[in-house]
């Protein structure tokens, strides 16, 4: 038996539990990992909530957590590459990495690096094949400037960084107490709120080349009202405005490849990236620690360590 995060119905954070499940042994192809730390992410909270319930049915009872980080325990047939008491990192694609033990497939999973920490790694695989993702979206390279909204959240405080890494000069909106984290990263910030496009207009005379939506529409109408061509808007946060107005809408699902994590684990664990952790808690504070995310103003990542 192992302790794992589970909810039997829709609802807010009171539905969450934490039960003891049974986990066979991996079969075919899966490695079984003992979580060390997994990420947690806003839209598992929205996926809860039942707002999504017809795009992404949840089926009960039903587990939470896509990035993982822990110890390879067992390995099933059929698996090269891994072997008990590797140190490892990956997803799961079952909703399930909110557990003590979990099984995954084997091409879900990468070495961990020795210089990355466990938590930076357990919260590493969604924002950092999402960041690739946009960044190869909105083909943001040298020369060009880039404004991000959210900056200083969990994709966009690796976003940031890894189009920097491309060469882009990168302008951030987020809050005024994330000014001085962000400029310390060479990102020039800019508070959102009434009179957004003109701050942008002041820092960038020069113009936008591309912008990316990590918070909602009204940055789409915002990236289009500064002059950004409609083939450089991407967002991972507002589908159906993206679908009214021609922009792009690729993140995690598109980039999600156990290639695009190496290559972002590489750079965090070489120095080239921070993976700023925002909080961490024990499992059977999963309630708080989703509380936490859904105020949306966290800086970086939230983890839970089993």
């Amino acid at each position: 038996m192992t302790r794992a995060i589970r909810f039997d119905e829709y609802g807010d954070v009171d539905v969450l539990q934490v039960v003891e499940i049974d986990v066979p042994a991996p079969g075919p192809g899966q490695v079984q990992v003992e979580v060390r730390a997994a990420g947690i992410i806003f839209s598992e909270a929205v996926i809860r909530s039942g707002a999504l319930a017809e795009r992404f049915p949840a089926t009960f009872p039903s587990g939470q957590g896509s990035d993982l980080a822990g110890v390879v325990r067992a390995v099933g047939e059929d698996v090269d590459g891994f072997l008990a008491n590797d140190e490892v990192l990956g997803w799961s694609s079952e909703r399930s990495s909110h557990a003590e033990l979990v099984n995954v497939p084997a091409e879900q999973l990468i070495p961990k690096p020795p210089a990355l920490g466990w938590q930076e790694a357990g919260g590493l695989y969604v924002v950092g094949v999402t960041a690739v993702g946009a960044a190869r979206s909105v083909d943001a390279g040298r020369g060009d400037t880039v404004v991000v909204s959210a900056a200083a959240g969990g994709v966009g405080t690796v976003l940031i960084q890894l189009l920097q890494v491309r060469g882009a000069e990168v302008i951030g909106i987020a809050s005024e107490n994330n000014r001085e984290w962000l400029e310390s990263k060479g990102v020039t910030h800019v508070a959102y709120g009434e009179g957004l496009a003109e701050r942008i207009r002041g820092v960038a005379p020069n113009g936008v080349d591309a912008f990316v939506d990590l918070f909602g529409p009204e940055y789409l109408d915002l990236a289009v009202g500064i002059g950004v061509a409609i083939g450089r808007i991407d967002t991972i946060a507002s589908h159906q405005k993206a679908m009214e107005i021609g922009a792009m809408t690729e993140g995690g699902a598109e980039a999600s490849s156990a290639q695009n994590l190496s290559i972002v684990a590489d750079l965090v664990a070489s120095g080239q990236i921070e993976v700023p952790i925002a909080a961490v808690y024990p499992l059977d504070r999963v309630r708080d620690a989703y509380r936490e995310i859904e105020r949306r103003h966290a800086r970086g990542k939230i983890v839970l360590v089993p």
